[in-house]
């Protein structure tokens, strides 16, 4: 009797203890389906909050973006040029740059990347939103690929030196005969008509070329046909230099040239890498590209020496170098490895042709081959990219786009970018040269600008 009152008595316990445990668990879920719409409300109210390591990554590669004009371009642009105008490259280079970092924040990024898109056609080509930077401070945000966000300062940071290389790049081609104070003239004219279009069109959303559908990566239209292109006006606008072709006139100092070289191409990671906004595989990938595309461009270009009955030499490595570099940069996240080495051999070899052939043919003085190898590469890279993207050859595409159409966006986008560059670089280039003029006197040019710009001598 004792027995069956004791499990009696433990079964009605079990009983009211598993009711309790169900109540609770009743009771909390409905606590939490009553207490879920307060924590989402909460979550939206409360401030996107920067990833941190996707934001260290960013700033470290915009350090490496800057450390591709200073001291990189300016060493492989000043090895290039003669002695006597070493210095004046140089410093017009990191003067440019510095320009267009101020322009950049004063309304260079509002007409670009603004918060603010324009209805109608307007849209197409140009942001609105504050100008310098109203509204902007330590807890703004700006969005990546994905959900995450980075500190927004960090963002118009790392375009900003996306805009001072390209207008520091479009120099290459006026080197040895361009008045510095024509430079200065020249570049707020150029960025504001041409190249804060142009980043708008490729970058930003509501942009022509970004609603079509172009693949740009990291620069390709935006940076190196664009450069390459506006170079090739400018030098056209300048004419020859004094003596050229008739009179050789060979790099002062290959040795800085490839130190500038090399520098760049440690740099062209933040430049390439940094493109994907987030330190993550499309990253990852972008960085492995890059150093394959421009291992290929390197070397075939020195094999095309060897073929053409030349010795491979220091100037040869360093040119593939380059344009292995521009052709992989829109193709840096959007292509496999393979494709991007196939990418550097072609680029190379269109390069050379350009540089070694084309130029002589068409008679242009681009001095330091900004057109042959910026814009010819950016071309080649940019079309390129159609194919390099397919999923045949290990591209990250999804093979929802066929070869045919994408083919069709990248020519059309190439086709905009050369258009607008050339017409607003003669835009600008016409207003400088009937104000002050573009080009130094025949006396200043023999004696070589670092005198007769600056006053001084890069060596004594």
């Amino acid at each position: 009797m004792i027995r069956k009152f004791a499990c009696g008595t433990a079964a009605l316990g079990a009983s009211m203890f598993a009711a309790t445990a169900a109540f609770a668990q009743e009771a909390a879920e409905a606590v939490a389906e009553a207490a879920a719409p307060v924590a989402e409300a909460a979550a939206e109210a409360a401030p996107a909050v920067a990833n941190p390591g996707n934001n260290a990554w960013m700033m470290t590669a915009t350090v490496l973006v800057m450390l591709m004009i200073l001291p990189g371009l300016a060493l492989f642009y000043g090895g290039l040029t003669r002695s006597k105008n070493m210095l004046s490259t140089m410093t017009q280079i990191g003067a440019t740059a510095c320009l267009a970092m101020i322009i950049w924040v004063m309304w260079g990024y509002s007409l670009a990347f603004g918060d603010t898109t324009y209805e109608g056609t307007l849209g197409l080509f140009i942001s609105g939103g504050s100008y310098f930077l109203a509204g902007t401070d330590a807890s703004s945000t700006a969005a990546t690929f994905t959900d995450e966000v980075i500190s927004k300062y960090v963002f118009i940071s790392f375009q900003m030196t996306f805009a001072a290389i390209t207008a520091a790049l479009i120099l290459g081609a006026t080197a040895e005969r361009m008045k510095f104070s024509a430079v200065m003239a020249f570049v707020p004219i150029w960025l504001t008509i041409v190249y804060f279009p142009i980043a708008h069109m490729v970058w930003a959303g509501g942009g022509l070329l970004f609603e079509d559908g172009a693949l740009d990566f990291a620069g390709g239209t935006v940076v190196h046909i664009n450069a390459g292109v506006s170079g090739l006006v400018l030098a056209y606008l300048l004419g020859k230099r004094r003596g050229y072709p008739a009179e050789p006139m060979p790099p002062h100092s290959l040795t800085l040239t490839m130190v500038g070289t090399g520098l760049l191409w440690v740099g062209w990671f933040g430049f390439n890498a940094g493109s994907a906004l987030e330190a993550d595989g499309s990253a990852g990938l972008a960085m492995i590209n890059t150093f394959v595309a421009t291992a290929a461009g390197a070397l075939t270009w020195m094999v095309i020496e060897r073929l053409a009955g030349h010795k491979g030499s220091a100037l040869g490595f360093c040119s593939g170098v380059i344009a292995g570099l521009v052709a992989v940069t829109p193709a840096a996240g959007n292509s496999g490895p393979f494709g991007a080495i196939l990418l550097g051999i072609v680029a190379s070899a269109v390069c050379y042709f350009a540089v070694a052939k084309a130029k002589a043919k068409f008679g242009y003085d681009d001095s330091l081959d900004a057109f042959g190898i910026h814009g010819v590469g950016g071309i080649v890279g940019a079309i390129g990219t159609a194919v390099v993207y397919q999923p045949f050859l290990g591209g990250p595409g999804d093979g929802s786009t066929a070869l045919g159409a994408q083919l069709g966006v990248q020519v059309f986008s190439v086709l905009v970018t050369i258009a607008w560059a050339g017409i607003g670089t003669l835009i600008a280039g016409f207003i400088v040269k009937a104000i002050i003029g573009l080009r130094v006197s025949e006396e200043d040019e023999v004696n070589g600008l670092d005198i007769s710009e600056h006053g001084e001598r890069a060596y004594n």
